[in-house]
């Protein structure tokens, strides 16, 4: 662990501790060569034991140092000195969103929007450059003295270009602000930015969560298959429109883009309506990835309750069947208690140890819906009638009531 007072590679001293997670913990410091100030994310050395994490934890820095946007923290330098390794960004003067909410309860409309459409803004950016951030959340946006919004903490950001540490068929994130497909293990999207921002907007003008539970489970489950609590009659319209297009169940009904989001939130901070877009047909679902071991990530600031979880079959899946293994996994994580397994859940506060519940997943060797098969086999012989017969080709009729398949005929090559 480092101390207050800290030099990393004779250059970085660590000043004071600002924030910590289940990754690392970020210090206030002095770049002592270029005499500023930053701010240092140092890996914490349990993890530094595990390749996996030191891997994640560079590709971090490399997914932010892609990133060009004022509302995108800057990231500096990365390396190791000694046993520590370290990552160093843009100190960004401003206090976490949750924390404000925290001290003003809750936020004006128009001032709501207009931070939702500067997070929405930057997200683009992040989605432009082919990552998904997977972890909005009040915690991980700044918001400076002059009112302007940083979005920070990308520890388990998801890049196209390199995702094999996450594709375990997992989900990482925070329960409270994860969406439904997300939370059911489905491949991961810009969509679901989107949605966990839609949950910071109503966080932002209720001063609470659409969706509590004692455990992440709970939270995720009711993210799955309850609708939010409605906003009240005096948020305007065009606000309570742009909430409920992005906390759609379906990926498809949100906004198309972080960058549509930022537009529709603008005009409601001005009091102007934007169109509601039309569902999008979602893209086909990549099969599911062979299990692998689950790395738990931290955040910058303080971790309410994430969720982790490895899905066991395609996106393709029905969703009732679906839903139904994920909460058999439940139950027999209440019974086992631990172990290795398919579903982690990780609630994290500050001076308490991690605890961690899994489960096995439940082995099920028959289809959830099995394709029809073609039958070339001869048609079963008529019933005996004594109708006429007509000068056409008479079809055999079912030996049942009830109605069959007709047989499918084998085309002549």
């Amino acid at each position: 662990m480092v101390a207050q007072g800290t030099t990393l590679a004779g250059r970085y001293r660590l000043d004071t501790r600002i924030g910590a997670g289940g990754m690392g913990e970020v210090w206030r410091g002095e770049d002592i060569v270029l005499a500023r100030t930053v701010a240092v994310k140092v890996l914490l050395p349990g993890r530094m034991e595990d390749p996996g994490f030191v891997a994640r934890f560079q590709g971090e820095a490399r997914a932010m140092a892609t990133i060009n946007h004022s509302g995108v923290v800057d990231v500096y330098d990365y390396g190791v000195s000694g046993d520590t390794v370290y990552l160093v960004m843009k100190f960004v003067d401003g206090e976490p969103l949750d924390r404000l909410l925290s001290r003003l309860g809750r936020i004006a409309p128009q001032q709501a929007m207009e931070l939702i459409a500067q997070a929405a803004s930057a997200l683009q950016a992040v989605h432009d450059q082919g990552i998904v951030h997977r972890d909005v959340k009040p915690g991980n946006l700044l918001v400076q003295r002059d009112g302007t919004l940083v979005l920070t903490d990308f520890g388990i950001a998801r890049s196209d270009l390199a995702n094999r540490l996450t594709d375990a068929g997992m989900v990482l994130g925070t329960a409270a602000y994860c969406a439904p497909e997300q939370a059911e293990g489905a491949p991961v999207t810009p969509a679901v930015d989107v949605y966990a921002l839609g949950v910071v907007a109503y966080e932002c003008l209720m001063g609470q969560r659409p969706f509590d539970g004692d455990s992440a489970v709970t939270i995720a489950l009711k993210h799955i298959r309850e609708a939010p609590p409605p906003l009240p009659a005096e948020i305007p319209p065009v606000v309570r429109t742009l909430v409920e297009v992005a906390l759609s169940k379906e990926p498809g009904r949100r906004y198309p883009s972080a960058k549509a989001m930022s537009e529709a939130a603008r005009a409601a901070a001005s009091g102007q309506a934007s169109p509601v877009p039309e569902p999008v047909q979602a893209p086909p679902a990549e099969p599911a990835a062979p299990p692998m071991e689950a790395y738990q990530t931290g955040a910058h600031q303080q971790v309410d309750t994430s969720v982790s979880e490895r899905r066991g079959g395609s996106r393709r899946a029905a969703k009732a069947p679906r839903r139904t293994g994920l909460i058999t996994g439940i139950a027999v994580a209440v019974v086992l208690g631990a172990g290795a397994g398919a579903v982690a859940l990780t609630g994290m506060t500050p001076g308490e140890p991690q605890i961690t519940e899994t489960a096995e997943p439940k082995n099920d060797t028959s289809p959830i819906d099995p394709p029809p098969k073609t039958r070339t086999a001869r048609p079963p012989e008529p019933e005996p009638t004594t109708e006429e017969p007509k000068p056409t080709i008479t079809r055999p009729r079912p030996s049942e009531t009830r109605p069959t398949r007709e047989p499918t005929r084998t085309p002549t090559p």
